[in-house]
């Protein structure tokens, strides 16, 4: 089986041009390892797409993050910023909110304003559930850098080992070991393992970095889920 495919394989003895360049590189490499070229820039662009949408994300959700907690500590009262706030529920914070509010008053409405436990451990879970969705959406992509960053070195490393291959096939057919015999192999087979360091490189980068911030904006998340607990408690003890 392997025979039959080194004898489909493009014969890199045959190029004796000198001219190394990235093109000329990808033009004399055989099917196997322009494939996984070609895989691997894929994979580094899609890393790119991913990083660039996810960088724009946490910006986003950071700023909108900033505003609604500024509205929120502006000393208005929980009835009056949820009126405020109305349909408008752009930020996950303001999710949060929204579905305790909605909880509160419906369990307001169901037990005729008793303090109530269950009500508390409701309401809880209730924006637990909207943290936990919330966090979902914000690690959308993740896996796709953490793929890049583990997989495209072993990718890049398969087709270094073709390309050293095809450099002793070369040797075997033409009985020679000069340079201009052995160089294509061996260069095609270093492109490999370069695009394979490119394609990993800024990957684990990013998925570093928005780890990161996936986590301090977990944080604040839950934190703020806490702080609005306590002060849902606290009107619930008092039965308002």
């Amino acid at each position: 089986m392997f025979e039959l495919i080194f004898q489909a394989s493009a014969p890199l003895g045959d190029v004796h041009s000198g001219d190394f360049s990235f093109w000329s590189l990808f033009k004399m490499a055989d099917w196997v390892v322009r494939s996984v070229m070609i895989l691997l820039a894929v994979a580094s662009i899609w890393s790119w797409v991913v990083a660039i949408n996810k960088a724009v994300m946490f910006f986003m959700l950071r700023r909108r993050a900033t505003a609604f907690e500024d509205t929120f500590w502006s000393g208005r009262t929980l009835d009056e910023l949820a009126a405020a706030l109305g349909n408008d529920t752009r930020d996950p914070m303001a999710r949060v909110f929204s579905a305790a509010m909605r909880e509160y008053n419906e369990s307001n409405t169901t037990t005729g304003g008793r303090s109530d436990q269950a009500t508390h451990e409701r309401i809880d879970s209730v924006m637990n559930l909207v943290v936990n969705r919330e966090m979902a959406k914000a690690s959308k992509g993740m896996t796709v850098l953490a793929t890049v960053a583990s997989a495209s070195v072993f990718v890049g490393l398969f087709g270094t080992v073709w390309g050293i291959m095809n450099a002793f096939r070369a040797i075997a057919a033409s009985q020679n070991t000069n340079l201009s015999v052995v160089a294509p192999g061996i260069a095609e087979a270093l492109f490999a393992t370069a695009l394979g360091l490119i394609a990993a490189i800024p990957a684990l980068i990013f998925y570093n970095v928005f780890t990161s911030d996936l986590e301090k904006y977990g944080g604040r998340l839950e934190g703020y889920a806490d702080e609005l607990s306590a002060i849902l408690s606290r009107k619930l003890s008092k039965g308002i």
